[in-house]
């Protein structure tokens, strides 16, 4: 797996990131790559957060971790042919590794806009056969949410491509979409400090500290962010994403002729031959006390360089 990230945008970037890494027993991370959405600032904030989550798990510079593009597909697109452009690193890594000799098909898992994999797809066409893509976005079927917002023409891009697709929905204050896998603040407090491996070295939040450990960080995350509904609490989106990975019964996937947008609406096309994979309806309770158990038994990914 490659997991493609906007890591500075809000925390659960972050979440998912050590979940990832404290399932080593299940996933085989070949590298992270990072790319930027408005919110969260340039490629090197986003690159330095996702170092911070590496470093707490003695990880940096062990696991590649690639800058990928600051801007669209379609400002970066006719430059591919370049020798540099923005996000080659990124693209570079994900054409390399779809090339390797893996035991399975790579799996890009994507929790930010999809830039960088449809530059890669753009790059590389042999790609689509190498490749599975697992996004996290959509409010589908009605429009908006974020990721999709932040390079919609990626997005169509990747639609219209016949590469395997399994989209996990959103669906901002919906109970079927990821956003109603929440934690409130008293749960991160009460749940999370020392948890997760001890760093060799003090790790400088991006909101200032010291940490040494995930779990207090985590903590110090959930104290600098605006929260939502009642109770208000925090969507840990991506986290699921990764989870239905570990776990794909908990949540609830169908196929779909694959839609695209049209002036940011689902369009459906009922008779399109090519098929996509919805997730919907995530079993939160079975997700959050299954990321708490692995922060509090972490067993780290594998490294590789």
């Amino acid at each position: 797996m490659i997991f493609d990230t906007d890591t500075n945008n809000e925390l659960d970037d972050q979440f998912a990131l050590a979940y990832l890494l404290f399932n080593g027993h299940i996933f085989d991370i070949e590298g992270v790559t990072v790319n930027a959405t408005r919110s969260g600032g340039k490629i090197e904030e986003h690159y330095e957060e996702a170092k911070r989550i590496l470093q707490l798990a003695n990880l940096y510079q062990d696991i590649p971790l690639l800058k990928g593009a600051n801007g669209s597909f379609e400002e970066i697109r006719g430059d591919l042919a370049r020798s540099t452009y923005d996000g080659k690193d990124a693209v570079d890594f994900i054409i390399e590794q779809a090339n390797a000799d893996h035991p399975s098909k790579l799996i890009v898992l994507a929790v930010g806009k999809l830039t960088n994999v449809a530059l890669a797809l753009e790059r590389d066409t042999a790609l689509r056969s190498k490749i599975e893509v697992v996004w996290l976005g959509s409010n589908y079927p009605k429009p908006g949410e974020y990721n999709q917002d932040n390079d919609t023409v990626a997005l169509n891009y990747v639609l219209k491509t016949a590469v395997p697709f399994e989209m996990v929905t959103v669906r901002y204050g919906a109970s079927s979409g990821t956003d109603a896998v929440k934690a409130t603040k008293s749960e991160i407090e009460a749940n999370m400090p020392g948890l997760g491996p001890k760093s060799d070295q003090p790790v400088t939040g991006r909101h200032g500290g010291s940490f040494v450990h995930f779990g207090d960080y985590a903590v110090n995350l959930f104290e600098h962010i605006d929260y939502h509904g009642d109770p208000p609490s925090r969507a840990l989106f991506d986290m699921a994403a990764v989870a239905i990975l570990k776990n794909p019964e908990w949540a609830k996937n169908k196929e779909i002729p694959a839609p695209v947008l049209m002036d940011n609406a689902w369009q459906e096309l009922p008779e399109n031959p090519r098929r996509i994979i919805l997730w919907e309806d995530f079993d939160k309770n079975a997700i959050m006390e299954d990321f708490y158990s692995t922060m509090r038994n972490p067993q780290l990914v594998k490294p590789k360089l």
